[in-house]
């Protein structure tokens, strides 16, 4: 057990629980639930289905063949997805799927195991499921939050989970093009799964498209908040590391391409560790633009993406819409989102690339499930209206300010632990909720 004090007067203690350690030290499962997980971490009722498809999107400039001079060279831009989905289990099916997933060391291939069925049958005619994208870091690739991807398909969402080419661990390419890519790649892909929606794919009629919501992590974050109505400060479509050719300024907030070009059908945000604010990509102004409730996700010690003038930055100027931030004490830039160190890095030699997926004071396992718990209650809320999920989120910001005071099963008149939080489990954590103004 680790314990510290920082500057918050909050003292985090983390418990890297026997299951976590044995379940890590053997086998890369990514649906472990510790015993001190919150109540909503656990799977939900639905088998989980999972494919994974390509889609093209023809006429895409090519950011990294296009220069100053000429013009912008065109191409078709192909994204691999993973797909998870309520499923129908036939007789004698078994859940359990393995992933060969490319790590932070692309020499190295991980085997993840969950509790999907590849190709199972989709859980049609019962009723239609929100969708949720997710749009990983720079780089990353569409395991990464595969946690949190079957996680929800159990409780009733079609989820699909991006690799951004150019950005993934194995073909991470300048930056330039995630900057210009990623709030696109993000648009094409709800598009694309309203398409497999409504024209006889293997989802058809399954998907409830007006209720999407979109989980971005560090770059996938900078999209995300861009796609929220957070347009870009005009000062960076010629800034150094820019696309050619002031590409970016269909981003950016004065644009009058820009707000034509935003998604409707987004109704939910989640931005865990959002990149861009620290280095000018938006102004307040620019924030206030966004009115989509966001749940956003950081650590206090994130030196990547920034807190004070980065994440919360973002938290506290997003003014015209409702949202909530999580704060995990002391954490850095890997919060809540990747999944443990897969032990195929801890085997190798050098151990290149275990950083990526680690954090010093944290345990992984239980911030994934911390993170399932409140994406689970905000989606929850949020997309399918279900008010019950409001005492999760309308707690006592700070998690070790509060009361546990239960006696076999009663709850006293001064309890005020957040709701389902094993006793002591909250320490580290604040959980504040700013109200739109308008």
């Amino acid at each position: 057990m680790i314990k510290g004090c920082n500057r918050f007067g909050v003292c985090v203690f983390v418990s890297f629980l026997v299951v976590s350690v044995m379940a890590v030290a053997q086998e890369n499962r990514i649906d472990v639930i510790s015993s001190d997980a919150p109540i909503l971490a656990k799977y939900g009722d639905y088998p989980v289905g999972v494919r994974t498809l390509v889609f093209t999107d023809s006429g895409r400039v090519d950011v990294l063949n296009t220069t100053e001079e000429d013009p912008p060279v065109i191409y078709d831009r192909s994204l691999t997805v993973e797909i998870w989905y309520p499923a129908h289990l036939r007789e004698g099916e078994e859940l359990g799927e393995e992933y060969e997933a490319i790590t932070r060391n692309p020499k190295i291939t991980a085997t993840l195991i969950g509790q999907a069925l590849r190709e199972a049958a989709p859980a049609q005619g019962e009723e239609k499921f929100p969708l949720i994208v997710i749009s990983h870091g720079y780089p990353g690739n569409r395991y990464l939050l595969s946690p949190l991807g079957e996680n929800l398909a159990s409780k009733g969402y079609v989820v699909v989970s991006i690799d951004h080419k150019d950005s993934t661990y194995e073909d991470q390419q300048h930056i330039k093009s995630t900057f210009y890519n990623r709030p696109l790649d993000q648009r094409f892909i709800i598009d694309s799964m309203g398409e497999l929606n409504s024209t006889g794919g293997f989802l058809s009629g399954m998907i409830d498209m007006d209720n999407t919501g979109v989980v971005g992590y560090s770059m996938g974050g900078f999209g995300l908040v861009n796609n929220l109505g957070g347009g870009f400060n005009e000062a960076v479509v010629n800034s150094f590391g820019a696309p050619p050719q002031g590409l970016l300024a269909q981003h950016v907030s004065t644009d009058s391409r820009y707000r034509g070009g935003l998604d409707g059908r987004i109704k939910a945000g989640f931005a865990i560790a959002p990149w861009g604010m620290e280095r000018g990509f938006w102004n307040e102004s620019d924030l206030a633009g966004i009115s989509v409730p966001t749940f956003y996700l950081a650590g206090s010690k994130d030196t990547t993406a920034g807190y004070e003038n980065g994440v919360r930055a973002i938290f506290e100027a997003a003014i015209n819409s409702e949202r909530y931030l999580l704060t995990y004490v002391d954490a850095g830039h890997n919060a809540g989102a990747p999944y443990p160190v897969p032990v195929e890095i801890l085997a190798s030699e050098t151990r290149e690339g275990a950083d990526h997926y680690s954090d010093p004071v944290w345990d992984n396992v239980r911030m994934n499930n911390i993170m399932n718990h409140f994406a689970t209650a905000y989606f929850n809320l949020v997309l399918k209206r279900d008010r019950s999920m409001q005492k999760f989120l309308d707690v006592i910001p700070r998690g070790d300010q509060g009361v546990y005071s239960k006696t076999s099963g009663a709850v006293s008149p001064a309890h005020n632990y957040w709701e389902g939080f094993p006793e002591g489990s909250a320490s580290g954590l604040i959980l504040e909720k700013l109200e739109a103004i308008r």
